[in-house]
């Protein structure tokens, strides 16, 4: 019987290795063989880290690989509460930045408008701003999908009054 859940965690296993540096670094910092280490990260082989390297590796590199996936195939998900806050952070300043575009396109259309006449070189320019507010708006939905993704994120903001 073929069991889904082994290639993934061989792949989660080969990408905690490839983050934590060569195989020789792993060998030489936490008292694994080389052999060993190539056994985890063999899809072929059938050797699974233990939860002891697991964790040794994870945070020494930061990333949670293995364990996120072992969380996922269980139906659950990591979260940590810092990504939550950055990307609150993240969607606030990707608005801000489509208004500042926008506020730059405004006033690029207006000097164009302002003679009643269009040249060429205005457009140009107009486009230019027009093109970053684009990109802007694009960066803001990226940011909102991350926020869906998430299932909602506290943004974090608090009205401070002078009184």
């Amino acid at each position: 019987m073929h069991d889904p859940f082994q290639p993934r965690i061989k792949a989660a296993q080969r990408d905690l290795i490839e983050a934590c540096g060569t195989v020789r670094r792993i060998e030489e910092k936490f008292n694994y063989s080389k052999s060993q280490v190539g056994r985890w990260g063999d899809a072929k082989a059938p050797d699974l880290m233990p939860i002891d390297a697991i964790r040794r590796l994870e945070e020494d590199c930061g990333i949670p690989f293995v364990t996120s996936v072992m969380a996922e195939v269980t139906g659950r998900r990591l979260t940590d509460p810092e990504t939550e806050r950055e990307a609150a952070v993240c969607v606030m300043q990707s608005h801000a930045d489509v208004i500042r575009e926008f506020a730059e396109l405004s006033g690029q259309m207006a000097l164009a408008f302002a003679d009643g006449h269009m040249t060429p070189a205005e457009a140009t320019v107009a486009d230019r701003a027009a093109a970053s507010m684009e990109e802007a708006a694009r960066q803001l939905r990226n940011s909102l999908a991350v926020v869906k993704a998430a299932g909602g994120v506290k943004a974090g903001l608090r009205v401070v009054s002078g009184d």
